[in-house]
């Protein structure tokens, strides 16, 4: 996982690029998660706290919080790659206070059903269409990604700007990572650069807790809708002997390339934030998401 730089550095790095568990690499454990916390669903009510409903067919962990109120967008939360809604509760407490909030574990994260086989960007977009479905109705919404979960909700936008009227992306993977790796490490590597190379190449391949097969793509328009692109700021990707400058500056550069997603998307930098800015710096996340839901109130 990413986080606090630990050695060896292979390990601390070895998701660096997406914040995603996999065999051999670092990650928070969930054992303070209750895969059996209640809730039978009914097919209408609103949700509140966390519940399990059914979309294509398997089961999807939910939680809401906040309570909905007419004009106001629902602000979806999505985790990064080997975490889950669990990893967000605290930032979710504290936007509900004002706003109706509700966060999900993807296929194969969580309490979450896992999937039946690999999955793509439109596999997983049908998953977010069915909860948002469940959770929001017809009201709008504003994703709001971290990492991994940032990537999948600004491919997901430019298709749903019916339903989709903000996005706030907490140093999310960049949509040409797959690339940026390859160069920024080359195949004749060696040692702990070499390692991560191979760990994150395997991850893109769908080796992750997801199964989810990432491929690069052009960044899409989501229309005019209000964009916030959060970066972080203290560069611990340079941990990476010789090629860390290489991939601060290749994750540098893929912040920048968000921005054209809308003409009203504005990047800023996170200045005492790895990646999980929302640990880190929860007010910063907390206020670029209600500025967010803001504007998208307003139309």
């Amino acid at each position: 996982m990413l986080g606090k730089i630990r050695t060896p550095v292979a390990a601390a790095l070895c998701c660096v690029l997406l914040g995603t568990a996999v065999a051999g690499c670092g990650g928070d454990a969930l054992e303070n998660w209750d895969p059996l916390a209640p809730a039978t669903p009914t097919t209408t009510a609103p949700i509140s706290g966390p519940q399990k409903i059914k979309v294509a067919g398997r089961s999807v962990n939910v939680s809401c919080s906040g309570t909905p109120e007419a004009g106001r967008p629902v602000i979806v939360l999505m985790h990064g790659g080997g975490d889950g809604l669990d990893k967000l509760a605290a930032l979710q407490k504290t936007l509900s206070g004002e706003h109706r909030v509700c966060s999900y574990d993807r296929l194969g994260a969580g309490a979450s059903d896992q999937p039946e086989g690999p999955q793509d960007f439109a596999g997983a977009g049908k998953i977010l269409t069915g909860v948002l479905e469940r959770v929001a109705g017809d009201d709008p919404v504003v994703l709001a990604g971290h990492s991994l979960g940032g990537l999948i909700a600004a491919r997901y936008a430019p298709d749903h700007q019916d339903r989709v009227k903000g996005l706030v992306l907490m140093d999310a993977t960049p949509p040409t990572m797959l690339a940026d790796i390859t160069k920024s490490i080359p195949e004749s590597a060696k040692g702990p650069a070499a390692e991560l190379r191979a760990q994150n190449l395997a991850v893109f391949q769908g080796q992750n807790p997801e199964r989810l097969v990432i491929t690069d793509g052009k960044v899409r328009s989501a229309g005019d809708i209000p964009v916030e692109v959060i970066q972080h700021g203290k560069p611990y990707l340079k941990a990476l002997p010789e090629y860390g400058p290489r991939l601060e500056r290749a994750w540098a550069a893929g912040q920048r390339k968000w921005l054209a997603l809308s003409s009203r998307a504005e990047l800023s930098t996170a200045a005492g934030s790895e990646h999980y800015i929302y640990v880190d710096q929860p007010e910063v996340a907390v206020q670029a998401i209600e500025r967010v839901a803001a504007q998208a109130a307003k139309g």
